[in-house]
């Protein structure tokens, strides 16, 4: 029953999220910065960076322990809700606290420690809407979820749209963007609030200091992996500006993050197969029941279309480059790089989900410090030789070493069978799409029909390779 209530839940949430989600980066993201220029919108890059690495403060596990808490015993949600919210609420002033002071200390002068402050309430409201549906995720109120989880980008994209086509007299500049997307969050926070409070008996704001303490103890581990794996996935933008002089730093921190798009625009529909996996895979777990099938399932149908996403963004680099940021090129290289991690970060968030739901995070922080390391070591060898570039070496390194490790751990864990089959399925897979993709290029004078055309033909593959079946699939959805 698990594994059929996955399928439809999953299926569900990417078509609602595919239909509004990737409009942000891929449209206004990009209408943006074309508006306000490379340098201004690597600042705005940098500090949002910056004031993502102390999420630990935000949050401090207490979000993924109650996702994981809550699944495994939702009666808990009504005994928990007042006291864990009224400690997301100091800990979100601490958080604040923290950031101001540091970016103090950094020597930001006032239009930037500004821009700072903003952006540090809306790390806050993000993290508020997270843990308010790690609530919804827990009572398994998936497409309850699956509204929320779009609201603040909906609100977002109006509130954007309505600035750069200067309505009501406004002009678009980052402070408006990051106006903007306060409202969203405000609005979002306050409909998942509501929600979650009408399916608790009673709420009372109220300080509990044993309650309090007992929580960050147990979500400590939680918070650690959070902090690092933050840091080795949010580390490149600061380093560029840490690296590079300041107006040479702000400029190749633009040009990353153009070509970090369309890799966050993908990583949205994978991350959604991580917070719908975290309370199934707790919940089976603790039941003792067999995750092998679904942990398989929810890999091939995450894999397949990250490696066609991959190895097509490769070979098409210059043209996607070209028609994300409107006739711009200037960060191919680094796209062609970045969009290689998709089947990385793919593969993380299948095998990350499963170790963090069945309580292996010493193994899970063992990984993610060795791969800050390797991140921060290659940062200081490629960045002040390669710029962006470097950076975007780095984070394929770090992203391909932390996945594997993850896999390994996964099969030892739970003693997975490697499964030679599908291995064959894989490669065969792989050396299909990218035969396809570089014939691909010559079949008629326009990219995008090319372009099409290897994407149907790495799809229908994925059925002749036998790497997906219709028919397993089918039974599997049926399965009771």
């Amino acid at each position: 029953m698990q594994q059929k209530k996955f399928v439809t839940n999953i299926a569900f949430l990417i078509i609602l999220n595919l239909l509004i989600k990737p409009f942000w980066p891929l449209g206004i993201e990009t209408a943006v910065q074309n508006a306000v220029g490379n340098s201004s919108y690597g600042e705005y890059a940098i500090l949002f960076s910056f004031s993502f690495l102390l999420n630990i403060i935000l949050d401090f596990g207490v979000t993924q322990f109650n996702n994981k808490n809550i699944a495994q015993n939702s009666h808990l949600l009504t005994k928990h809700f007042s006291s864990l919210f009224t400690l997301k609420l100091v800990l979100g002033f601490v958080y604040l606290i923290v950031t101001i002071l540091l970016g103090i200390t950094m020597g930001y002068d006032f239009r930037l420690m500004k821009l700072l402050s903003i952006l540090a309430v809306n790390q806050f409201l993000i993290s508020m809407i997270a843990y308010l549906r790690s609530n919804l995720l827990g009572l398994h109120l998936f497409k309850t979820d699956s509204f929320v989880s779009v609201a603040d980008r909906v609100l977002m994209i109006i509130i954007c749209i309505a600035l750069l086509l200067k309505w009501f007299g406004l002009q678009i500049d980052i402070m408006n963007f990051v106006y903007a997307q306060t409202i969203g969050y405000v609005l979002t926070a306050a409909i998942a609030f509501f929600t979650v409070y009408f399916k608790t008996h009673h709420f009372t704001l109220k300080w509990n200091w044993p309650f309090s303490l007992m929580i960050l103890k147990q979500s400590f581990p939680f918070a650690i992996l959070v902090l690092l794996m933050t840091f080795y996935n949010r580390l490149d933008s600061v380093m560029l500006g840490l690296l590079l002089p300041e107006h040479t730093g702000s400029e190749q921190a633009g040009i990353y993050a153009k070509a970090f798009r369309l890799l966050e625009a993908g990583n949205m529909i994978a991350y959604l197969f991580s917070v719908q996996l975290i309370p199934v895979f707790s919940k089976m777990i603790k039941h003792k029941e067999n995750v092998e099938h679904i942990v398989k399932l929810s890999f091939i149908l995450l894999i397949t279309p990250a490696l066609v996403v991959s190895v097509g963004c490769f070979f098409y680099a210059a043209e996607l480059t070209s028609l994300i940021n409107h006739g711009t090129i200037d960060s191919t290289s680094e796209f062609r790089i970045l969009m290689l991690c998709f089947t990385a970060v793919s593969t993380t968030y299948i095998f990350g989900t499963l170790l963090t739901a069945n309580g292996n995070l010493k193994q899970l922080n063992t990984m993610a410090i060795v791969g800050i390391c390797i991140n921060l070591v290659l940062n200081f060898i490629l960045i002040p030789h390669y710029q962006a570039f470097g950076s975007a070496i780095s984070s394929l390194a770090t992203q391909f070493f932390t996945a594997g490790i993850q896999v390994y751990f996964a099969i030892k864990i739970f003693k997975f069978k490697v499964n030679v089959r599908l291995l064959i399925a894989l490669f065969t897979f792989l050396v299909g799409i990218i035969a396809f993709n570089y014939l691909s290029k010559y079949v008629t004078a326009n990219w995008m029909i090319n372009f099409g055309i290897a994407c149907t033909a790495c799809f229908a593959w994925a059925f002749i390779s036998g790497l997906i079946s219709v028919k397993s699939i089918l039974r599997f959805i049926k399965y009771k």
